[in-house]
């Protein structure tokens, strides 16, 4: 981790700032490296974050069994783990009201007609999650009053610009740099 400042003891604060945010997040371990600018004198605040790799998505039919009972016009799913039983739910809600699915068992599901298209529906996405995790200790970690944010994530590197008056050229360009050091292992 590395923190820049022209005053070092802002930049003490906010390491300290920022590993507390981590360990309260429990991001610590999600993460391979952080380099961030801060400079009093210019409202400017800089962060970019490394993931680490994270495992693929996970598809419905990797965590359920689905049948099609065409005489009843039912499709009837047979949940194998149980961890991704909220997920899956939660995903159903959002496709189908819940009188429209049926659950007579922990591990059973329900739906009226051909449902075998949503073998393929994405129920977990630990990427995308890893993300959200990531941007809710920036947005922590922002100095209050720094509305105006220019988001110039990568794939695997969240990064952003922060101020509150307008962003400079030398910022981005700045943030361009972190992301290219710690996409390069730098």
């Amino acid at each position: 981790m590395l923190v820049e400042c022209y005053d070092k003891k802002g930049a003490e604060v906010y390491e300290i700032i920022i590993k507390q945010i981590f360990q309260d997040l429990v991001l610590g371990a999600s993460v391979d490296d952080l380099k961030a600018f801060v400079n009093p004198d210019d409202p400017v605040f800089i962060i970019a974050i490394k993931m680490k790799k994270t495992s693929t998505v996970v598809k419905f039919n990797d965590v359920a069994n689905f049948t099609y009972d065409k005489a009843e016009d039912v499709t009837h799913i047979f949940v194998e783990d149980e961890n991704y039983l909220p997920n899956i739910l939660k995903r159903l809600w959002r496709r189908f009201s819940r009188d429209e699915i049926y659950q007579p068992t922990r591990y059973n599901i329900d739906l009226d007609g051909n449902q075998m298209d949503l073998e393929t529906l994405v129920i977990d996405d630990p990427h995308s999650n890893l993300q959200r995790r990531i941007y809710d200790a920036i947005f922590r970690i922002l100095p209050e009053g720094f509305k105006i944010i220019k988001d110039m994530s990568t794939k695997d590197v969240i990064a952003v610009v922060a101020t509150d008056e307008l962003i400079m050229d030398a910022w981005v360009e700045k943030a361009e740099e972190y992301i290219a050091e710690l996409e390069n292992g730098m």
